[in-house]
This record gives structure tokens, C-alpha cells and sequence, in this order.
């Protein structure tokens, strides 16, 4: 744990201002969020060790806003790739999340909401929510390597089909370099089932190398 925090302290938001240390730290609060995340517990049920409960959520919806996360994760896959770790032999499929009794109850016209649905990236229409064997879910679509680092994911509702998601998934895959150079998009395999080979085939994915 000490090594991923040290890997993960440089890249960061810096702190608006010096003054008195939080009350809180922020490597506290973030463990607060990855047992939420890892557990699927309510908000309210994270254990007091990790902070008041509001605090670590409102360090979660914040950074989630603004894109905080989404830069950290594409900051560390650089890092990644840039030492070598990361096999670009994709694996694509998906899975489906169970949506809690109270996602039945959601405003459905979010953009009237107090605080807007979303941040930097547009609010589905559907919020990632339908209804399928399963009841009411959404469907996550990934692509990952054969480290099992997540490279890209998709969001839809939990009726939709695989094979439709699985361009927009590859055309998710987009690694910045640490130096100069165009981030790097093209893939030397892929894995996936129920794919048509139309698809896979196609012209329009031409960073594929094989299926």
C-alpha cells in the first residue's frame, strides 16, 4: 500500500493554499472511497477509521466532477506503459451491475437536479439504466489487458447488446505518451466473444491487429 500511495501522491490535484493541515488526509479519505467502491456499501456506511462519511463523498463527487479521476487513471496508464507494463493483447467483454432499489425513485429529468448529474462528461439519456433479465441494471463494457488493467469502459443500460459496444470501446483506448508522440491507439490483439467478424474486420477499426 505505502509503494501505490507514493506512485499515486505526484499526480494529484496540488492543495488551492497553505495553511493548517486537513483534518482529514487525503490518503485517508481516498482509502475511505476505494472500501465504498470495493464494497458497494451506502455512503453512510463507511467505517468512521476512513473519516466522516460526507467528507469522503464529497472528495468523491468533487474529483469525479471535475475529472480528477479520469486524469489519474490516464496518468498511470501512461506511467505504465512508458515501463514496459502494460501487454497491449486486449480483452474485451462486459458485466452487469445490479442498480440499487432507490435508482428506480431518480429525477428524470436530471439537468433540473440542485447539482446537475455528470461533470466534464455528458449525462447519458438514459442515466446507464434499463431494464433486463436482471431487473434493473446497467452494463458495463471493457476493454482490458492481460494484466488486467482497465484500458477503456463503455456505460449502458443493461439491455444493451454487446456486439454494438464493441468499437466504441477499442475507440475509447487512447494512452498519452510520457514524452512526445501521439498517444498510442493501436493494439496488437484482440479477445472478445460474440463479436461479429464483420466488426472486427471492418475498416472502421483499423488499429486492430488481430481477433
Amino acid at each position: 500500500m505505502d509503494e501505490q500511495w507514493a506512485l499515486l501522491v505526484p499526480l494529484l490535484p496540488k492543495r488551492a493554499k497553505a495553511g493548517r493541515p486537513p483534518a482529514w488526509p487525503r490518503r485517508q479519505l481516498i482509502d475511505g472511497i476505494r472500501f465504498r467502491v470495493r464494497t458497494g456499501v451506502p455512503w453512510r456506511d463507511v467505517p468512521v477509521e476512513y473519516g466522516p462519511w460526507n467528507r469522503v463523498y464529497d472528495l468523491f463527487r468533487r474529483w469525479q466532477r471535475s475529472g480528477t479521476w479520469h486524469r489519474i487513471l490516464t496518468l498511470l496508464q501512461s506511467l505504465a506503459d512508458a515501463k514496459g507494463a502494460i501487454t497491449w493483447d486486449l480483452s474485451v467483454d462486459s458485466t452487469v451491475c445490479r442498480a440499487h432499489q432507490h435508482a428506480a425513485g431518480a429525477r428524470k429529468q436530471g439537468d433540473l437536479q440542485k447539482e446537475p448529474p455528470g461533470g466534464i462528461f455528458t449525462e447519458l439519456r438514459d442515466h446507464g439504466l434499463g431494464r433486463s433479465r436482471g431487473g434493473f441494471t446497467t452494463k458495463l463494457h471493457l476493454a482490458v489487458e492481460q494484466g488486467q488493467k482497465p484500458m477503456s469502459i463503455v456505460v449502458t443500460a443493461g439491455q444493451r447488446g454487446d456486439s454494438p459496444q464493441f468499437e466504441p470501446v477499442l475507440g475509447k483506448v487512447r494512452v498519452p505518451r510520457m514524452g512526445p508522440g501521439r498517444p498510442r491507439v493501436r493494439l496488437d490483439r484482440v479477445r472478445a466473444d460474440k463479436t461479429p467478424h464483420a466488426a472486427i474486420g471492418s475498416s472502421s477499426c483499423p488499429d486492430v491487429g488481430d481477433a
